[in-house]
């Protein structure tokens, strides 16, 4: 794991709790800010992995916890989740760029409902580039957790259902500049959302496909692949 910074910050009065990655001996490098899944935290290996990809690069990265998950404050359940956690990284942002050791923010990454917070955050704001993993475009045809299945921070609301109602299907031809990677034989989120994330996009845009690829990345070829066609994603900002 790459030597990293415990930093916290602030959303909406909430203290969140994030790991930066900097590069060596390179001052104020560009960021990368990463969001994890739905039931996740930002000990995700995909995000480790590509922490120490892109600071080879000379690009810093972030990877942080949103509101009740992993060691941020606040209750996991919200009336709007995805609202909640766009407001989440919407404020990494913001706090990534006060940083006096980091330069500008070169993009985004977002895994599973990590990957649609970023999308629908690119959509309302100027970002250089981003990647997305297994990300779903509505809650319509993908399978939703269940009560027993969410841990959260405030205990008291671990076993309410959560609401979990969404659609950026008309965002999408906002965004440019976006790798799409997906797993061909995902069973929580169908290859249909990669597509149509592609299909609506602008150019530049990319499409990667792994075939038999599962939700959770659990082949390391794909690993593999999935490392390697970020880091040289996100390796065009210095040449744009």
């Amino acid at each position: 794991m790459p030597p990293e910074q415990i930093i916290h910050f602030q959303a909406d009065g909430i203290q969140l709790t994030g790991a930066l990655h900097l590069p060596d001996a390179i001052p104020r490098p560009p960021f990368v800010i990463g969001c994890h899944g739905l039931l996740a935290d930002r000990s995700s290996p995909k995000q480790i992995a590509l922490a120490e990809a892109l600071n080879r690069i000379g690009i810093a990265y972030f990877r942080f916890d949103h509101r009740g998950c992993g060691d941020s404050q606040g209750p996991f359940d919200s009336h709007d989740l995805l609202a909640a956690r766009c407001s989440d990284l919407y404020h990494a942002i913001q706090a990534m760029q006060s940083n006096n050791a980091l330069g500008p923010l070169a993009g985004l990454f977002g895994s599973s409902f990590g990957g649609t917070v970023v999308l629908a955050t690119a959509a309302m704001h100027n970002v250089p580039w981003i990647a997305t993993y297994a990300a779903p475009i509505s809650s319509r045809s993908i399978t939703r957790p269940s009560p027993d299945e969410i841990q959260t921070n405030d205990p008291s609301a671990a076993k309410q259902p959560t609401p979990y109602e969404f659609d950026i299907s008309d965002r999408l031809s906002k965004l440019s500049h976006i790798l799409v990677m997906h797993g061909e034989k995902d069973d929580i989120v169908p290859l249909s959302h990669a597509t149509a994330i592609y299909e609506n996009a602008r150019e530049p845009k990319q499409l990667v496909i792994h075939p038999g690829g599962d939700h959770r990345m659990t082949d390391t070829d794909h690993q593999h692949n999935f490392i390697e066609t970020c880091r040289a994603w996100f390796g065009h900002f210095f040449s744009h």
